[in-house]
């Protein structure tokens, strides 16, 4: 097997498989290492957004999709105590209505996250430029005589394997990350998941968001027989040896599900094994090291809650295939050309990148309420969407990924916020008015700690 190669790509998931890809349709030489190219089972990546499905079209990968039992998604169905507001998506808007025929609206999918990694891999692998390799690496060499640069990679077996660029990808628990990038995760809240079979859905080909407990849980189908519900959990998880878990899901999650679902979560939580998954925050980073680019979850996450890491990472994939275009640098042993690149890709990405990550940031703080300033913005958010029309468009643009204005995002939040405050008011009567302006006074504090942080963390480099 040869030993150099132009580019080496460490880990074949989402976005090493797809950057993979890219890079070989590009004329790149690529050596795709990956530690075990069996399919992953995972409990999340599981929806991808329109966005995503959109980057996958212009990245040439669209037929990924295909063969694989996705469930189309057409929005979001969120319930609040009960109640209930449809949240589609908005409607394209490179497919207008004309001739008589109606205006498309865009369409999300939902999958097995294995079945859709072993998709990708099977394109990058078709690719003549790809070499695979499944391996360990347990080493990034670098060249001390000359700065640090990386220039190869060494693995489990010994070998070492050489390129002028490698790019890390190695997912949410990468090795490598605390050495090159100086901010660590921080860990939200830990996802709970089952698989509940042939469940009856209270709105077919919709994600679901319910919300009547102290924390949020997210219902949506992956096949045509099984249906994926996460319970978030705040704190450390109950045991499931002793039987703590379950008595949870059972006696805490149970009664806050829908009817429809109850049978066959029930049935779930008493037949399978709960699988956990930590939900964690990495402000993104630049990439400053010669010779190393690292990308995916291990430069950049945020909270599962609104589906968002995929099509971030595709997104990326997208604009490092124009950054990084061999027309632009012919020549990646060319590392001060390439890094130049990564500054402008850090903000380049951030129309899209940092809308969902503040967004999914802000509204899990809202969902997973856990004081009263928080309950009442929640209440207020569930409410902002029954009002419809551009309250219910312009947030779902965000969550969609196919809305680019973080400013527009900023406006939504606050405009959240009074609302919130508003409905207060309209609940008491005016001599009970100090004591709620008083009150609100706490709310827009709270929202301004809720956000503020969040955009705070996407401006530094």
């Amino acid at each position: 097997m040869r030993r150099d190669y132009e580019v080496i790509v460490v880990g074949a998931g989402i976005f090493g498989s797809a950057m993979a890809t890219t890079f070989a349709r590009q004329g790149r030489d690529v050596l795709l290492i990956e530690r075990d190219f069996s399919e992953p089972d995972r409990i999340v990546g599981e929806l991808l957004q329109p966005g995503g499905v959109k980057a996958l079209e212009y990245l040439g990968l669209r037929d990924a999709l295909e063969n694989i039992d996705a469930v189309k998604v057409a929005g979001y169905q969120c319930i609040y105590h009960g109640e209930s507001v449809n949240i589609p998506y908005t409607l394209r808007d490179d497919h207008p209505e004309s001739n008589g025929e109606k205006a498309r609206a865009y369409e999300g999918r939902s999958f097995h996250h294995g079945k859709f990694v072993q998709s990708l891999r099977k394109r990058a692998l078709a690719e003549k430029n790809v070499t695979k390799l499944e391996a360990t690496v347990t080493k990034l060499v670098a060249d001390d005589e000359h700065d640090g640069v990386i220039v190869g990679v060494k693995t489990n077996s010994g070998e070492h394997y050489w390129a002028p660029l490698t790019v890390v990808a190695d997912g949410c628990f990468s090795k490598f990350r605390s050495t090159y990038i100086p901010k660590k995760p921080v860990v939200r809240s830990n996802f709970v998941g089952f698989v509940l079979k042939d469940a009856d859905i209270p709105n077919p080909n919709h994600g679901h968001v319910i919300l009547d407990g102290s924390s949020p849980v997210l219902v949506y189908q992956i096949g045509t027989h099984d249906t994926r519900i996460l319970v978030d959990i705040k704190g450390q998880l109950p045991s499931n040896s002793n039987g703590d878990l379950k008595r949870y899901m059972l006696e805490d999650v149970l009664p806050t599900l829908p009817e429809s679902l109850k049978p066959s979560f029930k049935a779930a939580v008493e037949e399978q094994r709960p699988r956990s998954m930590p939900n964690s925050f990495l402000p993104p980073s630049v990439n400053k090291t010669p010779g190393l680019l690292m990308f995916g979850d291990a430069m950049n996450m945020r909270h599962p809650l609104t589906g968002g890491g995929m099509t971030v990472a595709l997104n990326d994939v997208l604009l490092l295939s124009k950054l990084l275009h061999k027309d632009v640098v012919p020549d990646f042993s060319d590392t001060q050309a390439v890094l130049g690149q990564m500054g402008t890709f850090h903000w380049q990405r951030k129309t899209l990148a940092s809308t969902i990550n503040v967004l999914a940031q802000a509204l899990y703080s809202l969902f997973a309420a856990d004081d009263e300033r928080l309950r009442i913005l929640q209440e207020g958010c569930f409410r902002y969407f029954q009002l419809g029309g551009e309250c219910l468009n312009g947030p779902v643009g965000f969550l969609s990924g196919v809305s680019k204005k973080p400013a527009m995002l900023f406006l939504h939040f606050f405009a959240v916020a009074f609302y919130s405050i508003l409905l207060q008011f309209r609940k008491v009567s005016a001599l009970s008015y100090p004591k709620t302006a008083v009150q609100s006074v706490g709310v827009l504090s709270k929202a301004c700690q809720v956000l503020f942080p969040v955009i705070g963390s996407e401006l530094q480099r």
